[in-house]
């Protein structure tokens, strides 16, 4: 359907559309299979019907994603001088940029180059500029940089649309729900940012609070602290009582401590209070950060119904002191396990 309706309006450059086929052949067969393919062709379906002039800017955009998704995809392995890209969280809180052809950024990618070059005349003459083309000394491109900058475009425009989407019952059981698809984009977009880092040889940390490291300084034995502090910076580490008590008794033995049984399960349950306060004041700080999407923009932290609730407010009090003391419960448990 997409193929007949471009048909008439590419007479002039009748290589366009054996090209478009070719890219499309060449794409993963999951991926032209998947309802995320569909999803996209639709949409560019009803710009191509509302926008006629704008005919190449989309089949552009489709060749491009075609490109990503292709069997084969070589990329050098040399790294690029160049300035850091944005965070993929840039990308989906700017706004949407990809559905207009403003976003189409000049070479934005390799398939911008091959499509004036086949087929002269072609509105895509600003993608062969010989400035962007030549290969750096790092041994990437200009253009491989913007292909990819424009491919996180292309993911933000399509996550953004998925989270607009209403999500019914039938769908909840779906291998190709939208929450699915979602996820799957955004773990390209990282994959593709972590390379656009080692193109333009420039860190991949974004600067999110889960990013800092914790200094830990709960006991007085240095050896101790530097322990339990490589152990909680660990990636995705989240100990619990066995696990600090583990580290104390390991650096109590490599450095000759001599710490009494006692002594070293009372340094645990305190230490291991101060990690969990310390790891849960962190992921609290990046989740107000972080928190949501741009669907969720109006949030403001002044509209907290416990403010204007004293019932609701008591209980969450209420809900906090008995976490606590059950928390203390399990560590006086566990405690005793141990003896």
């Amino acid at each position: 359907q997409f193929l007949s309706l471009c048909a008439p309006l590419t007479e002039e450059h009748p290589e366009v559309l054996p090209f478009l086929s070719s890219r499309h052949l060449r794409a993963h067969p999951d991926f032209r299979g998947s309802a995320e393919f569909r999803n996209i062709l639709g949409r560019l379906l009803r710009r191509v019907q509302g926008r006629r002039r704008k005919v190449y800017v989309y089949i552009n955009e489709l060749c491009t994603v075609l490109k990503a998704r292709a069997l084969r995809r070589r990329l050098p392995l040399r790294s690029l001088p160049h300035q850091c890209p944005p965070t993929p969280s840039q990308y989906l809180n700017a706004p949407s940029r990809c559905s207009s052809t403003s976003s189409q950024p000049p070479g934005a990618s390799s398939s911008n180059s091959n499509i004036p070059s086949q087929y002269p005349g072609a509105p895509s003459s600003d993608t062969h500029d010989p400035a962007s083309s030549p290969r750096r000394s790092g041994g990437g491109s200009r253009r491989q940089i913007r292909h990819l900058e424009h491919l996180l475009r292309v993911y933000a425009s399509e996550i953004r649309r998925l989270q607009e989407r209403e999500l019914d019952l039938a769908e909840l059981d779906s291998a190709d729900s939208p929450y699915l698809q979602e996820n799957r984009l955004k773990r390209r977009m990282m994959r593709i940012f972590r390379r656009l880092c080692q193109l333009k040889e420039c860190s991949s940390l974004t600067g999110r609070v889960l990013e800092q490291r914790i200094r830990f300084r709960g006991t007085r034995y240095p050896e101790v602290n530097r322990s339990i502090e490589r152990f909680i910076n660990r990636p995705d580490a989240f100990p619990d009582y066995s696990d600090i008590l583990r580290e104390i008794r390991g650096a109590s033995a490599r450095h000759g401590l001599g710490l009494g049984r006692r002594q070293m399960e009372n340094m645990a349950q305190e230490a291991f209070r101060e990690v969990g306060n310390r790891l849960q004041e962190r992921r609290h700080l990046d989740l107000v950060y972080n928190f949501g999407s741009h669907l969720t923009d109006e949030y403001r932290p002044g509209t907290d119904p416990a403010l204007s609730d004293p019932e609701l407010a008591q209980r969450l009090r209420r809900n906090r002191r008995l976490a606590l003391a059950r928390l203390d419960d399990v560590i006086a448990r566990f405690a005793q396990r141990q003896e």
